[in-house]
């Protein structure tokens, strides 16, 4: 695990949204898709909406491996599943995108059950 430069996880957790793109298994990268991300003790966090059944998701298992962009951020990344910080994870998914029912279900155990610590490789 590499740590992310404060300044830099500092601008993609201001960006309302992450652009993430998944590695194939050629290494070559699939579209990206448009999710919601935190930041949580210094760690970069996501989650899939639709759990399990998420296309970005199943994709970024595969490999383990992508890039995101926001923020004016742009780094090549690595996936790795995480629940050590999902109540934290929780929080700071309602403290930045409110308490509406897109909120509830990316704190929803579907979702919650696939948190995944993005870190810059």
């Amino acid at each position: 695990m590499t740590d992310w430069d404060p300044a830099d996880l500092a601008a993609i957790d201001h960006a309302g949204e992450l652009r993430l793109a998944a590695h194939r298994p050629d290494g070559t990268l699939r579209p990206a898709t448009v999710v919601w991300h935190v930041a949580v003790d210094g760690g970069l966090f996501v989650r899939s909406v639709r759990g399990d059944d998420g296309a970005w998701y199943r994709a970024v298992r595969r490999t383990g491996t992508g890039t995101v962009d926001a923020g004016g951020v742009h780094a090549d990344v690595t996936f790795t599943r995480d629940d050590a910080h999902d109540p934290a994870v929780d929080r700071a998914y309602r403290a930045k995108y409110g308490d509406g029912s897109p909120v509830l279900s990316i704190t929803a155990p579907a979702a919650t059950s696939t948190t995944l610590r993005v870190d810059p490789r």
